[in-house]
């Protein structure tokens, strides 16, 4: 049997114990400079030559990668190029157009698009590969071309210096003009005319046209054709005007389809009015286009009752329309008053002949002397007007066009 544990009389202070492991207390006396908190601390003798760190900031360019200060380089090199070839283009267009507008004698500064990139190489190979040109407002002969436009192929400069562009001359040429119904309409439509499309090859008229003092309606199909490539021309077919409620006129040599000849509603009215029947039955080529025999006439000028029974037939209506009263106007003028029709509008109806007419309401034009080099091709009417292909080659521009080269 183990004896039993003795325990001591006195007992352990814990706190003595904490200061036996604490470190001994530090010689004041001795005095070390490189422990500057006197601390007991001291530098690491490879630490002798120590200075203090430079905190300005260096340049950030300067820390990129060499590679990266070419690339940026060079990108900055190129926007400076794109920027001068953009205004060097920009420049160029408005001297051309300039230029264009000065030598073709043209009213409205045209528009220029020069196309190809970059433009500065194509100015030191003097080609341009393809100018856009649009001109509004052309005049040509009575009325205005809405719009030129036209893209020019192959442009060779022309240069008496590096930096000097006199003109160009254009090897080849290609576009359209147009022609508005709009313009039309209020250049040729003084008299309250109206163009609209009708067809691939044909304008039609409506409106009003002022003939002896009296308001017309008139009503015509005019046909649209080449002459030599330079001019469009036109020709009238189906012309009517119109005597509101009374007649009307067709000019033309067609016996069928030209002269005077009543509305129905003119011709009914006149049926049923005694006096005015008879005074063209009394005219002998009134009565022998209306089949009405001699015999007849006279039994008809006699009797209310006969004349009645004249009129009332059922074709009689359809025989005095067909009747085309400029036959009978030199030799009988009064019948015209008599049948509610102004003798002098007949006879300025007679005056106007169809190449007079033609010319009223003519829509042709000719390209400009100033262009001699262009050439009409395919025609086509639309709803808005008139098109026009239009080519050309060897085209002079600026002091090309005088003989430069």
């Amino acid at each position: 049997m183990r004896p039993p544990t003795r325990i001591s009389a006195h007992h352990r202070n814990p706190y003595d114990e904490l200061a036996r492991l604490a470190d001994p207390e530090p010689d004041f006396s001795v005095y070390d400079p490189r422990d500057l908190s006197e601390l007991g601390l001291t530098s690491d003798p490879d630490d002798d030559d120590w200075t203090a760190p430079d905190h300005r900031g260096k340049s950030r360019y300067a820390a990129l990668p060499a590679v990266v200060k070419m690339a940026s380089t060079v990108l900055l090199c190129m926007l400076c190029l794109l920027l001068a070839d953009r205004l060097a283009e920009y420049y160029a267009q408005s001297t051309a157009a300039d230029k264009l507008q000065q030598s073709l004698g043209l009213a409205t500064r045209p528009d220029v698009d020069i196309h190809g990139f970059p433009f500065l190489t194509q100015v030191l190979e003097e080609r341009i590969h393809r100018v856009d040109v649009t001109v509004p407002d052309v005049s040509a002969d009575r009325v205005s071309l809405a719009e030129v436009r036209a893209t020019a192929h192959d442009v060779r400069i022309v240069r008496d210096a590096p930096t000097s562009i006199n003109g160009a001359v254009i090897e080849k040429l290609d576009g359209e003009v147009r022609l508005s119904f709009d313009d039309l309409n209020r250049e040729l439509g003084a008299s309250q005319l109206r163009f609209t499309g009708s067809g691939a090859d044909a304008v039609r008229v409506n409106g009003e046209l002022a003939v002896a003092g009296q308001d017309l309606r008139v009503r015509a199909r005019v046909h649209i054709q080449l002459d030599n490539e330079r001019a469009l021309t036109t020709t009238l077919d189906g012309m009517e005007l119109d005597v509101p409620g009374v007649a009307t006129y067709r000019p033309g040599k067609d016996p069928k389809h030209s002269g005077l000849r009543l509305h129905r509603e003119a011709a009914e009215r006149i049926s049923r009015e005694g006096a005015r029947i008879k005074a063209m039955l009394s005219v002998p080529a009134v009565a022998e286009r209306l089949g009405v025999s001699k015999d007849q006439v006279r039994r008809a000028r006699r009797s209310e009752d006969e004349l009645h029974r004249l009129t009332s037939a059922p074709q009689f209506v359809e025989r005095l329309m067909r009747v085309n009263l400029v036959d009978v106007v030199a030799e009988h003028p009064q019948l015209l008053r008599k049948v509610g029709i102004d003798p002098r509008l007949v006879q300025g109806l007679l005056a106007l002949r169809p190449p007079e007419l033609s010319e009223r309401l003519s829509v042709s034009f000719e390209l400009p002397e100033s262009l001699k080099e262009l050439r009409l091709q395919h025609i086509a009417v639309g709803r808005d007007g008139i098109t026009a292909r239009v080519a050309g080659s060897g085209l002079r521009v600026g002091q090309a066009a005088s003989g430069g080269s």
